[in-house]
């Protein structure tokens, strides 16, 4: 794919870049560029550039506006301590971009050029990663797909667009690590079989959010969904996927399908196999949940997620009850998030084949 590009005449000082680096915070700020690609039937993917950010022309009729047509990917580049800059397993993103398009009728954007196409972007605005020193700040990638056709009527759309944006991100958690505390959502579910529930689009996001409004006004800080089937099957957070870790070292994380294969979940069981901890992708049950952390069985409960990496569950809370915090975990979430963390800074060897350099 051939990418033009255009430089902007009005990017942001080196003065002002330090004084956004020093707390980005998250989705708050915009570099000095975006990407953008096209795609027709008849010229697949085409007119592929790189131009000074800012707002999008629309039509009203615009299929996404109406059907809601469109997927997205989330992914983060970091500066090692060299300097150079690295994304972390973009491959898999952009193979989960391809099975999103499948789910929601989009044409399907090549493995490599959607590496192209983000790796093009980072190195023209590579100035916005935050330097190695920082903490965990890295640059959050967020390349999209929607239906750009005007048109109302229901079919897939006759034109797409693929664009990529990029924002400077702070480290998730502001005075170290605490324990999520989590809402068991009894009315609403997030997804069911044969559903949308395995792909990266906002509706999966926005029919989540009446239940993490509950679970806010409940004082919790994150919904946990079961399956919409039965009720019974635990299946994901809000934007995280769950680990139940057992006091024999089995590692037991909710089974895909209806949830999103989430990359560092992938990454998490592969480094827990490798550590001698027998992992089981499986249905799990809510009630399996109580009874475990109660009799101790289950000593630790932790999240992931690209912001969050890795995160500690404590207690769990629903209408007329609650389940304290598991007792008796070594810390596991912990190990495992400094081996990834490490890994992604390139403050430990990647000897998984993980890291992609940029820059």
């Amino acid at each position: 794919m051939e990418i033009s590009t255009t430089r902007s005449t009005t990017a942001v000082s080196d003065e002002r870049l330090a004084e956004i680096l020093a707390n980005p915070g998250f989705g708050n700020h915009f570099t000095d560029h975006m990407l953008t690609v096209e795609w027709t039937p008849d010229a697949g993917w085409h007119a592929a550039r790189i131009e000074p950010y800012g707002p999008l022309s629309m039509d009203p009729a615009a299929a996404v506006l109406h059907y809601a047509q469109e997927i997205f990917e989330g992914m983060k580049a970091y500066r090692h301590p060299d300097g150079s800059v690295w994304s972390f397993r973009p491959e898999e993103n952009a193979r989960r971009m391809v099975s999103s398009s499948h789910r929601l009728a989009l044409p399907e954007l090549p493995v490599e050029d959607f590496v192209a196409c983000v790796d093009a972007l980072v190195e023209v605005d590579q100035r916005w990663v935050p330097s190695a020193e920082g903490g965990e700040k890295a640059l959050y990638i967020r390349p999209f797909m929607f239906a750009s056709e005007t048109f109302l009527g229901v079919r897939p759309a006759q034109h797409v667009t693929f664009m990529v944006i990029l924002s400077p991100a702070g480290a998730y958690f502001k005075g170290g690590i605490k324990p999520v505390t989590l809402w068991l959502s009894e009315e609403y579910t997030r997804a069911g079989r044969g559903g949308m529930g395995a792909a990266k689009t906002g509706g999966n996001y926005a029919s989540s959010l009446v239940a993490q409004q509950e679970a806010i006004g409940q004082g919790c800080d994150q919904v946990v969904f079961l399956d919409a089937q039965e009720g019974r099957y635990v299946e994901e957070l809000g934007g995280m996927n769950l680990y139940f870790v057992h006091a024999d070292g089995r590692i037991v994380t909710p089974e895909t399908g209806t949830i999103l294969e989430g990359i560092t979940r992938d990454s998490v069981i592969e480094l827990a196999g490798k550590a001698g901890y027998q992992v089981e992708e499986r249905r799990f049950s809510i009630e399996e949940w109580k009874h475990g952390v109660t009799s101790g069985e289950i000593t630790e409960i932790f999240a992931c997620g690209t912001a969050a990496v890795i995160t500690p569950v404590g207690e769990l809370k629903w209408d007329g009850g609650s389940t304290p915090a598991p007792a008796g975990g070594d810390g596991l979430w912990e190990r495992l998030r400094a081996q990834l963390v490490d890994i992604q800074f390139g403050r430990a060897d990647d000897t998984h084949g993980w890291m992609h350099r940029i820059v």
